[in-house]
Protein backbone atom coordinates (compact mmCIF):
# COMPACT_ATOMS: atom_id res chain seq x y z
CA UNK A 1 0.00 0.00 0.00
CA UNK A 2 1.42 3.33 -1.37
CA UNK A 3 1.73 5.85 1.69
CA UNK A 4 1.91 9.40 1.00
CA UNK A 5 5.01 11.86 1.66
CA UNK A 6 3.01 13.33 5.26
CA UNK A 7 2.46 9.64 6.25
CA UNK A 8 5.84 8.65 6.23
CA UNK A 9 7.49 11.51 7.82
CA UNK A 10 4.71 11.01 10.66
CA UNK A 11 5.77 7.49 10.34
CA UNK A 12 9.41 8.09 11.65
CA UNK A 13 8.15 9.84 14.90
CA UNK A 14 6.88 6.51 15.97
CA UNK A 15 9.19 3.88 17.21
CA UNK A 16 7.85 0.41 16.60
CA UNK A 17 10.06 -1.32 18.72
CA UNK A 18 8.77 0.35 22.04
CA UNK A 19 5.48 0.17 23.50
CA UNK A 20 3.90 3.26 24.40
CA UNK A 21 2.34 4.58 27.89
CA UNK A 22 -1.09 5.83 27.32
CA UNK A 23 -0.32 9.41 27.60
CA UNK A 24 2.67 9.35 25.40
CA UNK A 25 0.76 7.56 22.61
CA UNK A 26 -2.11 10.11 22.82
CA UNK A 27 -0.04 13.00 22.60
CA UNK A 28 2.40 11.12 19.66
CA UNK A 29 -1.25 10.55 17.68
CA UNK A 30 -2.21 14.22 18.01
CA UNK A 31 0.82 15.40 17.12
CA UNK A 32 0.60 13.13 14.07
CA UNK A 33 -2.75 14.13 12.86
CA UNK A 34 -2.35 16.96 10.49
CA UNK A 35 -4.51 15.95 7.79
CA UNK A 36 -6.83 19.43 7.06
CA UNK A 37 -9.66 17.62 8.50
CA UNK A 38 -10.48 16.56 12.20
CA UNK A 39 -9.10 12.80 12.16
CA UNK A 40 -11.13 10.63 14.04
CA UNK A 41 -8.68 9.14 16.87
CA UNK A 42 -9.08 5.39 16.59
CA UNK A 43 -8.65 2.21 19.34
CA UNK A 44 -7.46 -0.95 17.58
CA UNK A 45 -7.78 -4.30 20.10
CA UNK A 46 -6.45 -7.40 18.63
CA UNK A 47 -8.14 -10.08 21.55
CA UNK A 48 -6.90 -13.52 22.41
CA UNK A 49 -10.87 -14.27 21.65
CA UNK A 50 -12.28 -17.27 19.30
CA UNK A 51 -15.38 -15.35 17.92
CA UNK A 52 -16.63 -18.57 16.74
CA UNK A 53 -17.68 -19.49 19.85
CA UNK A 54 -20.24 -17.51 21.14
CA UNK A 55 -19.24 -17.98 24.95
CA UNK A 56 -16.15 -15.71 23.60
CA UNK A 57 -18.09 -13.41 21.66
CA UNK A 58 -17.65 -9.97 22.97
CA UNK A 59 -19.82 -7.20 21.93
CA UNK A 60 -21.42 -4.06 23.83
CA UNK A 61 -21.81 -0.82 24.61
CA UNK A 62 -20.05 2.37 26.15
CA UNK A 63 -20.85 5.43 26.23
CA UNK A 64 -17.54 8.07 26.20
CA UNK A 65 -17.40 10.93 28.81
CA UNK A 66 -16.19 13.16 26.52
CA UNK A 67 -18.54 11.95 23.79
CA UNK A 68 -17.17 11.17 19.96
CA UNK A 69 -16.97 14.95 17.90
CA UNK A 70 -19.35 13.09 15.38
CA UNK A 71 -22.68 14.26 14.90
CA UNK A 72 -24.28 11.15 15.02
CA UNK A 73 -27.74 10.53 12.82
CA UNK A 74 -30.03 7.65 14.23
CA UNK A 75 -33.08 6.39 13.21
CA UNK A 76 -35.57 4.40 15.03
CA UNK A 77 -38.19 1.62 14.19
CA UNK A 78 -41.02 2.29 16.62
CA UNK A 79 -44.99 2.79 16.26
CA UNK A 80 -47.76 4.74 17.96
CA UNK A 81 -46.91 6.60 21.04
CA UNK A 82 -42.94 5.17 20.75
CA UNK A 83 -43.00 6.65 17.44
CA UNK A 84 -44.08 9.88 19.59
CA UNK A 85 -41.55 9.82 22.02
CA UNK A 86 -38.25 8.71 19.99
CA UNK A 87 -39.50 11.94 18.00
CA UNK A 88 -39.42 14.14 20.77
CA UNK A 89 -36.41 12.52 22.05
CA UNK A 90 -34.56 13.96 19.36
CA UNK A 91 -34.14 10.82 16.69
CA UNK A 92 -33.34 11.95 12.74
CA UNK A 93 -35.83 9.58 11.56
CA UNK A 94 -38.99 7.44 12.92
CA UNK A 95 -40.76 4.78 11.13
CA UNK A 96 -41.78 1.26 10.59
CA UNK A 97 -42.76 -0.94 7.87
CA UNK A 98 -42.83 1.84 5.23
CA UNK A 99 -38.53 2.12 5.57
CA UNK A 100 -38.32 -1.25 4.62
CA UNK A 101 -38.71 -0.56 0.31
CA UNK A 102 -36.66 2.85 1.05
CA UNK A 103 -33.41 1.04 2.45
CA UNK A 104 -34.01 -2.53 0.68
CA UNK A 105 -34.61 -1.17 -2.49
CA UNK A 106 -33.74 2.67 -3.37
CA UNK A 107 -30.18 2.20 -0.97
CA UNK A 108 -31.28 4.87 1.61
CA UNK A 109 -28.68 4.26 4.38
CA UNK A 110 -28.62 8.07 5.87
CA UNK A 111 -28.36 7.22 9.53
CA UNK A 112 -25.47 6.02 11.98
CA UNK A 113 -27.71 3.99 14.41
CA UNK A 114 -30.67 2.20 14.02
CA UNK A 115 -32.81 1.63 17.51
CA UNK A 116 -35.72 -0.34 17.38
CA UNK A 117 -38.61 -1.49 20.04
CA UNK A 118 -38.45 -5.04 20.93
CA UNK A 119 -41.91 -5.34 18.97
CA UNK A 120 -40.17 -3.92 15.46
CA UNK A 121 -37.70 -6.66 15.18
CA UNK A 122 -39.86 -8.96 13.05
CA UNK A 123 -39.26 -5.77 10.43
CA UNK A 124 -36.21 -4.89 11.17
CA UNK A 125 -35.06 -8.22 10.54
CA UNK A 126 -36.16 -8.05 6.89
CA UNK A 127 -32.89 -5.79 6.53
CA UNK A 128 -30.91 -8.05 8.21
CA UNK A 129 -28.75 -8.51 4.80
CA UNK A 130 -28.54 -4.83 4.44
CA UNK A 131 -27.79 -3.84 7.94
CA UNK A 132 -25.94 -6.55 9.56
CA UNK A 133 -22.90 -6.51 7.05
CA UNK A 134 -22.59 -2.59 7.62
CA UNK A 135 -22.68 -3.19 11.73
CA UNK A 136 -26.36 -1.42 11.84
CA UNK A 137 -28.20 -4.53 13.51
CA UNK A 138 -29.99 -2.93 16.55
CA UNK A 139 -28.98 -5.30 19.46
CA UNK A 140 -30.36 -5.54 23.23
CA UNK A 141 -26.58 -6.06 24.37
CA UNK A 142 -25.91 -2.74 22.46
CA UNK A 143 -29.26 -1.23 24.28
CA UNK A 144 -30.41 -0.25 20.45
CA UNK A 145 -33.57 -2.70 20.59
CA UNK A 146 -35.25 -1.19 23.84
CA UNK A 147 -38.71 0.26 25.16
CA UNK A 148 -37.16 2.79 26.47
CA UNK A 149 -35.93 5.08 23.16
CA UNK A 150 -35.34 8.39 24.65
CA UNK A 151 -32.63 6.78 27.36
CA UNK A 152 -31.15 4.99 24.29
CA UNK A 153 -31.38 8.08 21.75
CA UNK A 154 -29.42 10.00 25.14
CA UNK A 155 -26.84 7.72 25.33
CA UNK A 156 -25.97 7.93 21.63
CA UNK A 157 -26.06 11.69 21.29
CA UNK A 158 -23.82 12.10 24.15
CA UNK A 159 -21.41 9.48 22.97
CA UNK A 160 -22.55 5.72 23.09
CA UNK A 161 -20.62 3.58 21.03
CA UNK A 162 -20.63 -0.08 20.46
CA UNK A 163 -17.78 -2.73 20.16
CA UNK A 164 -17.83 -5.91 19.00
CA UNK A 165 -15.61 -8.37 17.39
CA UNK A 166 -14.76 -8.50 14.45
CA UNK A 167 -14.14 -11.94 11.90
CA UNK A 168 -10.57 -11.52 13.37
CA UNK A 169 -10.91 -11.34 16.87
CA UNK A 170 -10.00 -7.50 16.87
CA UNK A 171 -12.51 -4.76 17.81
CA UNK A 172 -12.49 -1.38 16.30
CA UNK A 173 -13.74 1.76 17.50
CA UNK A 174 -13.16 5.41 17.83
CA UNK A 175 -12.43 7.41 21.07
CA UNK A 176 -12.92 11.01 19.87
CA UNK A 177 -11.31 13.41 17.74
CA UNK A 178 -7.94 14.83 16.64
CA UNK A 179 -8.87 18.39 17.92
CA UNK A 180 -9.40 17.04 21.61
CA UNK A 181 -7.54 17.38 24.42
CA UNK A 182 -5.18 14.82 25.49
CA UNK A 183 -6.88 14.56 28.64
CA UNK A 184 -10.50 13.78 26.76
CA UNK A 185 -8.95 11.56 24.74
CA UNK A 186 -7.01 9.47 27.66
CA UNK A 187 -10.60 9.78 29.89
CA UNK A 188 -12.63 8.36 26.92
CA UNK A 189 -10.05 5.49 26.10
CA UNK A 190 -9.65 4.09 30.12
CA UNK A 191 -13.74 4.55 29.62
CA UNK A 192 -13.46 2.13 26.51
CA UNK A 193 -10.49 0.08 28.13
CA UNK A 194 -12.42 -0.73 31.22
CA UNK A 195 -15.42 -1.74 29.55
CA UNK A 196 -13.48 -4.26 27.66
CA UNK A 197 -11.77 -5.48 30.26
CA UNK A 198 -14.91 -6.28 32.30
CA UNK A 199 -16.24 -8.11 29.29
CA UNK A 200 -13.42 -10.92 29.24
CA UNK A 201 -14.91 -14.09 29.04
CA UNK A 202 -14.60 -16.12 31.88
CA UNK A 203 -14.15 -19.58 29.32
CA UNK A 204 -10.68 -17.58 27.66
CA UNK A 205 -7.71 -19.31 28.23
CA UNK A 206 -4.05 -17.67 27.58
CA UNK A 207 -3.65 -13.52 26.63
CA UNK A 208 -7.01 -11.32 26.42
CA UNK A 209 -5.43 -8.21 25.66
CA UNK A 210 -2.70 -8.96 22.62
CA UNK A 211 -2.26 -5.70 21.35
CA UNK A 212 -3.84 -2.32 21.58
CA UNK A 213 -3.11 0.44 19.44
CA UNK A 214 -4.04 3.99 18.72
CA UNK A 215 -3.96 5.80 15.73
CA UNK A 216 -6.08 8.77 13.68
CA UNK A 217 -7.27 8.37 10.72
CA UNK A 218 -4.50 9.39 8.16
CA UNK A 219 -1.56 8.88 10.55
CA UNK A 220 0.42 6.02 11.91
CA UNK A 221 -0.48 3.44 14.61
CA UNK A 222 1.45 3.59 17.96
CA UNK A 223 1.54 0.54 20.16
CA UNK A 224 0.08 0.78 23.03
CA UNK A 225 2.00 -1.28 26.65
CA UNK A 226 -0.53 -4.34 26.90
CA UNK A 227 0.60 -4.93 30.32
CA UNK A 228 -0.17 -1.49 32.22
CA UNK A 229 -3.50 -1.75 30.49
CA UNK A 230 -4.51 -5.10 31.60
CA UNK A 231 -3.47 -4.23 35.60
Amino acid sequence: MKRGKRYAEAAKTVDRAIQYDTADAIALVKKNASAKFDETVEAHIRTGCDGRHADQQIRGAVVLPHGTGKTVRILVFAKGPKADEAQAAGADYVGAEELIPKIQNEGWLDFDVVVATPDMMGVVGRLGRVLGPKGLMPNPKAGTVTMDVTKAINDIKAGKIEYRLDKTNIIHVPVGKASFTEEQLADNFQTLMDAILKAKPSTLKGAYLKSVTLTSTMGPGVKLNVAKLAN
